[in-house]
């Protein structure tokens, strides 16, 4: 099968598309023939060792959708021919974590295209317990481009206790995850909804699906925030952008507030004044991923039209290169997809 392989860590150049063996699937697993994928940071980060995969050669891709075309033995509730979409949290599947559901805090946990082989490929092998049914309404390319960025932004809100009639702010809307936050908060009821970017053109789409209010990520949002609150803040700040906006976000919150991330794309260090923290009474608090319930909730919500994600751009299989100098350049509103 065809394949981008990564043959070293030094950077998105060291992706080259070649033949790879095509794995069969084993007990509980199916393979995929993939008709899309999708493109995230974590791309950029393997490639560049932030974490380096375990082995050499490695497939990136976690966002996938194809159709069955070999299960392993021991499963039962899937065929061959079946349109499915890649849930990439994979698990032992045995420990108490994984017993409650909660697998991103299973010790083994893995994601598809960073620990183990991933989707910008022409098939994956995955357990069978990682794919749910594309929903009719989707097309590939919205497949692909819905599962990682719509169920970790679901993880998000819940993680930072969301309830209809919150004040949210989502810092850095345009990149998918926090895209998927802000349409999210909007369609489960937030009751203002405001977004920081880089650009004006994202300030317009923001306002065109729903947004209160919106500011360039580089004014001082953390002001402008407090001004339309009459000094109060918001409930919750949504913040994947990382070094360069913590303080503002910290800032922004009302007390007992929430900023909640799972991301880091300007930085993975911040500084944090205590007396902000303890006195207002934050919280801080990181995300990671999804579980299977949030990734099916998550199809539940975009096949019903609750939200879509949009599509930045679609690039074919060979395109890959020029797909991660548009995802590189920051300039994306929304996902990256690849076609077959």
């Amino acid at each position: 099968m065809r394949a981008w392989l990564l043959h070293d860590s030094d950077g998105p150049g060291s992706y080259v598309l070649d033949e790879a063996s095509e794995s069969e699937p084993g007990p509980g697993e199916v393979r995929v023939a993939l008709r899309a994928s999708a493109l995230n940071h974590l791309d950029l980060w393997v490639a560049r060792g932030m974490p380096a995969p375990p082995s050499f050669p490695h497939v990136g891709g976690a966002d996938g959708a194809g159709v069955v075309d070999a299960v392993g033995d021991e499963v039962d509730d899937l065929r061959i021919g079946d349109e499915v979409v890649i849930d990439p949290s994979t698990s032992c599947g045995a420990c108490p974590a994984c017993a409650r559901g909660d697998v991103p805090f299973c010790r083994d946990f893995r994601i598809v295209g960073e620990h183990r082989w991933g989707t910008h490929a022409d098939a994956v092998v995955v357990p069978a317990e990682n794919v749910r049914s594309k929903p009719a309404s989707l097309s590939w390319e919205a497949a692909a481009a819905t599962g990682l960025v719509t169920s970790s932004a679901l993880r998000m809100l819940r993680r930072a206790r969301f309830e209809p009639g919150a004040d949210v702010l989502v810092v850095g809307v345009g990149g998918g995850t926090s895209t998927a936050a802000f349409l999210l908060a909007g369609a489960l009821g937030a009751r203002r909804l405001w977004v920081t970017t880089r650009e004006v053109a994202k300030l317009r789409w923001a306002a065109d699906h729903g947004a209160t209010g919106g500011w360039r990520t580089s004014e001082p949002f953390d002001d402008l925030v407090r001004a339309e609150t009459d000094g109060r803040g918001v409930d919750i700040v949504v913040d994947n952008v990382g070094t360069l906006t913590f303080d503002r976000s910290l800032r922004s919150l009302a007390r007992g507030g929430r900023l909640v991330t799972n991301g880091s794309t300007t930085g993975r260090t911040a500084e944090l004044h205590l007396p902000t923290l303890f006195w207002r009474q934050l919280e801080v608090i990181g995300a990671t991923m999804n579980d299977h319930q949030e990734f099916a909730d998550a199809m539940q919500l975009v096949g019903s039209g609750a939200i879509e994600i949009p599509i930045d751009a679609t690039f074919g299989f060979e395109e890959f290169p020029a797909a991660l100098e548009r995802l590189e350049a920051g300039r994306q509103l929304g996902k990256i997809v690849l076609t077959r």
